[in-house]
């Protein structure tokens, strides 16, 4: 006999509540975030004496705040800088490690956070039809937000791994020859 109250659809399974969906859709956003962002860091362009290259990172950056919004974009690039120090290969050219935000590039993955959450708290996320008022106001707060980059150099400079003056070399021994005196046509001493 089978009980009309166990059906198929109600063993074992159970109907996640609207704030557990919630929370695992914005989970599920901002790890894709994150990943856009690494993947952005994968196109590199050497620029000729820079230790900097271009990237698609700040394009990343901008599209993943203006998108998930102020606090998404926070914790996607928040986490995007945690896989990269723990190890993870997402940094530019598949660099990884806690130096990279010391080096020359550390100013900028550290204003990635900072422009993520200025583009997102100037565009937030889209509610309604896509018109020309909403794509100008996406359009303004990227560019404010990418203002972002320029304004943390802070790193680069405090450590200064690539401006160190190098010293100069101590100057080598130099041997010279004397005549003694008492042999002014004999042989020489060294000094």
């Amino acid at each position: 006999m089978i009980n009309p109250e166990v059906g198929p659809a109600s063993v074992g399974a159970r109907r996640a509540s609207p704030t557990q969906t919630r929370i695992l859709r914005r989970a599920i956003t901002v790890g894709l975030g994150a990943i856009v962002v690494a993947l952005a860091a994968q196109v590199v362009v050497p620029v000729p004496f820079s230790p900097v290259p271009m990237t698609l990172q700040p394009l990343a950056v901008l599209a993943v705040g203006g998108l998930l919004g102020a606090a998404g974009g926070l914790s996607a690039l928040v986490l995007y800088l945690l896989l990269g120090i723990l190890g993870l290969p997402v940094f530019a050219g598949g660099g990884s490690g806690a130096w990279h935000l010391l080096g020359p590039t550390g100013g900028y993955l550290l204003a990635f956070p900072v422009a993520a959450v200025v583009t997102g708290a100037l565009a937030r996320p889209a509610t309604g039809p896509v018109n020309g008022k909403m794509v100008l106001r996406v359009l303004l707060s990227c560019a404010l937000g990418a203002t972002a980059f320029s304004g943390m150099p802070i790193p680069a400079v405090v450590a200064k791994p690539t401006l160190q003056p190098v010293a100069e070399p101590a100057a080598p021994a130099v041997e010279t020859t004397v005549p003694l005196e008492s042999e002014a046509d004999g042989p020489e001493k060294i000094i």
